[in-house]
């Protein structure tokens, strides 16, 4: 890494207009509002900084790469904060991964690495010591390595995941709040009844589509069903198009790409079984900065397609509304706007014993969605070996190797993450990242 603090701005500089400056380009306002959230404390900007995290492992020693374990499906952003509940396709609440916009192939590491620093720097701003901050993320790594194991003796890691029955603490509690959400609430929330038909609500973050962007919809939403999966389709009367707005509002890591909310006609003429889809558009994923690897780059139509196999890769029974399409030559995806879906609040946890079993079963979450994203699944083609069988093998009885190397990398990166924040709010209030000049 660079040394002086002028070369080490020079490189955020660098890496922050190659990663957000063609976002920057189209829509400035949105990159700015991420770069002010991102000044707000080093952990938000660790978060939104996933392509210097790359930049920083490009050229990094991996001794636990190989040929197979260089190349497993990784989820790209693995921080702490990217867990959470959603409803399975097969309508099991798990709690789980649940953000695939950088979801890539490279090293299984990196996303051990990127989660361990995630802890020491989230465990740094809540006053932790660095004994305790050790200890919590070598809880996480031996359950990640003990699930790894017991995938290899088992095989058996697609019916395995956390759910209400084999969870405890905060995680259970953010799958039994899940249990208590609907899908009428979520429609109340989100849309009006109108002279008997379903429409939006005219919202802050949401805009009216004038006819010429609403008919490229349409004919991005007729391409989106020729995605999904014969055997995830529903009823006859399901996919028909009832409405379609431009929103905006997304996360830290979405900030500039265009997206929309859509209303789709339910199983039956019913108005409370309505469905509501995101169609957003894809993103370059940080991994792929660095990987250089044709097989990768040939598999993938765009972006958004990218990302949907990605997710279905890394989650055993995906959201059966998962699909990938395109407006106007650029790739999006498009998924379900579930009431489901909620984010561990890290907030409400503050002492290490608090902290130790929630990741504790982020481990063993973390190993499952590596380990089901193989051979097993025919869709994905470019694993084509047992990832628990891979890691297992360069792992097997240097285990404690492993936790010490990735236990080194969390506290370090964690340190160098405070500083590259300090750094990153001087250059950013200096004028340094005007990106859309």
């Amino acid at each position: 890494m660079p040394q002086t603090e002028s070369d080490r701005t020079g490189l955020i500089v660098e890496v922050f207009t190659e990663a957000f400056g063609p976002l920057a380009q189209a829509d400035a306002t949105a990159i700015r509002r991420k770069f002010r959230k991102m000044a707000s404390d080093p952990f938000a900007f660790y978060r939104g900084s996933a392509a210097l995290f790359y930049a920083d492992v490009r050229d990094r020693e991996d001794r636990w790469a190989d040929e197979r374990t260089a190349r497993v499906w990784i989820q790209g952003d693995l921080h702490a904060e990217n867990f959470g509940t959603y409803m399975d396709g097969e309508g099991h609440l798990v709690f789980d991964v649940n953000d695939f916009d950088e979801a890539y192939l490279g090293h299984f590491t990196w996303d051990l690495q990127r989660l361990v620093a995630s802890v020491a720097l989230m465990g740094w701003t809540k006053a932790v010591s660095d004994e305790d901050i050790t200890g919590l993320v070598q809880v996480y790594l031996r359950a990640y390595l003990d699930q790894v194991h017991h995938f290899v003796d088992s095989d058996r890691d697609h019916e395995w995941s956390l759910r209400l029955a084999n969870t405890q603490g905060p995680v259970k509690d953010a799958l039994l709040t899940a249990q208590l959400s609907t899908r009428i609430d979520l429609l109340d929330r989100v849309t009006v009844v109108e002279d008997y038909d379903r429409r939006f609500r005219h919202a802050p973050g949401v805009r009216e589509l004038e006819p010429g962007e609403r008919a490229r919809v349409e004919r991005a939403f007729a391409g989106y069903l020729e995605t999904i999966p014969d055997s995830k389709r529903m009823g006859s009367l399901t996919y028909k198009l009832k409405d379609a707005v431009g929103k905006s509002g997304f996360g830290i890591g979405s900030a500039g790409l265009p997206a929309y909310s859509l209303l789709v006609e339910g199983h039956t003429e019913a108005l409370e079984n309505d469905v509501v889809l995101t169609m957003k558009q894809g993103n370059v994923a940080a991994p792929s900065r660095i990987v250089e690897d044709a097989r990768c780059t040939s598999a993938f139509l765009h972006h958004g397609h990218r990302t949907v196999l990605s997710q279905r890769a890394l989650q055993a029974h995906a959201d059966p509304w998962l699909g990938w399409t395109q407006v106007q030559g650029v790739g999006f995806v498009v998924a379900e706007y579930s009431p489901y879906e909620a984010d561990l609040d890290w907030s409400s946890l503050t002492e290490p014993d608090e902290m130790s079993g929630v990741l504790e079963q982020l481990g063993r979450a973390t190993a499952k969605v590596h380990c089901v994203s193989d051979v097993d699944d025919v869709a994905t083609p470019l694993v084509d070996f047992q990832v628990e069988d891979a890691v297992a093998g360069v792992v097997r009885g240097r285990e404690d190797e492993l936790v010490e190397d990735l236990t080194a990398f969390a506290l370090e990166y964690s340190e160098r993450a405070r500083a590259d924040h300090r750094l990153f709010v001087d250059a950013f209030r200096a004028g340094k990242l005007e990106l859309d000049t």
